[in-house]
């Protein structure tokens, strides 16, 4: 009879194995829902927009012919304009919101929780309202013989004229509808600067610039990089905006989508510039993340 030696044993590994369902491990499974909410709420969609930009002309079906002719028209038909507006729009109303919002949400971080509650609460009460009715509450407000107007006519005998029909009345709605969407990423983002350390940089003689360009900045970056990709990518394809404070002034590549999908009933042209402002946003978030390493910037590598 022969001695049996540990070293004769066959190695069994101690890592657990992951449960599995037949051939499928559970994990998928779980996974399933979200899963199919992606493919067919959100991939679906965006292919069969793909699909219809390749179509001829008022074609409603997305099997055909491809052809490139609704981009062509694109060019040839000055659409490049739209997009140039929405796409300044888009930046300079980013802009504006990072300058507000920095301070508001600085603020509301430092200020006593009862008194965060209460300014929250009034940032988000609005978002319960209508974006339409909120933009038409301002433009009753702005224009001639508005309540604005009319009230300091009525009181001093000044005359403001007409605020909106203009593009500054454009920025000042993307502004006031965004906000939110800037501001609480920026909280959040905020919340990983520990006191403890700002407190250090001041009683080592730092100023409030410096403690701003290498303390806060760099902490809060995730939280503002974030705000701010949303805030362009939602400004792309602003629509209210442009069609109630700016009254026909301008008109925004989310216009010419609507017109197209509906007055027109071009789907094919519609569905070209929806793709195009879809690469346009895509293209301009894959960049900022690319030159902004996310990962380093919340602590998950050194």
């Amino acid at each position: 009879m022969t001695d049996v030696t540990k070293s004769d044993l066959p190695a069994v590994s101690s890592a657990p194995r992951p449960l599995r369902i037949g051939a499928i491990p559970t994990g998928v499974w779980y996974a399933m829902p979200i899963l199919a909410l992606l493919v067919f709420g959100f991939l679906a969609p965006m292919v069969m927009v793909a699909l219809y930009s390749f179509m001829p002309r008022g074609s409603f079906s997305p099997w055909g012919t491809p052809t490139l002719e609704n981009y062509v028209d694109i060019v040839e038909q000055n659409f490049y304009i739209s997009f140039g507006w929405s796409l300044w729009l888009a930046l300079l109303s980013t802009a504006l919101l990072l300058v507000v919002a920095y301070p508001l949400a600085v603020a509301i971080k430092r200020a006593a929780p009862k008194r965060a509650v209460i300014l929250t609460v009034l940032i988000v009460a609005p978002l319960f309202v209508a974006e339409n009715i909120r933009l038409q509450g301002w433009v009753l407000f702005l224009d001639k013989a508005g309540v604005l107007d009319g009230g300091l006519k009525a009181m001093f005998g000044v005359e403001t004229g007409s605020l909106v029909t203009n593009v500054p009345a454009i920025v000042f709605g993307i502004v006031y509808v965004y906000l939110p969407f800037m501001l609480f990423p920026m909280i959040l983002g905020l919340a990983n600067v520990p006191p403890d350390v700002r407190e250090a940089a001041a009683d080592m003689g730092a100023t409030r610039w410096r403690m701003f360009r290498d303390i806060e900045l760099p902490l809060a970056a995730p939280g503002i990089l974030i705000g701010g990709l949303l805030c362009f990518v939602i400004s792309l394809g602003a629509f209210s905006e442009a069609k109630f404070l700016g009254k026909g002034v301008i008109v925004t590549v989310a216009q010419d989508i609507e017109s197209a999908f509906t007055f027109g009933q071009n789907w094919p042209r519609g569905s070209a510039l929806s793709v195009l402002v879809i690469l346009l946003a895509g293209s301009a978030v894959f960049i900022a993340m690319r030159r902004m390493d996310l990962e380093k910037m919340l602590g998950r590598r050194g």
